[in-house]
């Protein structure tokens, strides 16, 4: 599986993200992704942190007929 690059990434409706590190789930051992929100909302707050699973991260999703990155890569 490809390895995940540390900085900062776009996803793909629009908002931005920055991955801060790599975890495994206590229980499955499964590769996650930890990275904060570059965003502030009511909702969540000031750079929410989140978890993905690393598989999900990478995978590509399909918008109007095509594949594209769920997460891009910018720096």
């Amino acid at each position: 599986m490809p390895q995940i690059k540390l900085g900062k990434y776009r996803h793909y409706k629009g908002k931005y993200y920055q991955v801060i590190g790599l975890a495994r789930h206590r229980e499955t051992l499964e590769e996650m992704v930890v990275y904060k929100g570059l965003y502030n909302t009511k909702k969540f707050g000031k750079n929410p942190l989140w978890v993905r699973p690393k598989k999900m991260f990478l995978e590509k999703v399909e918008i109007d007929g095509k594949k594209i990155p769920r997460f891009k890569f910018v720096g």
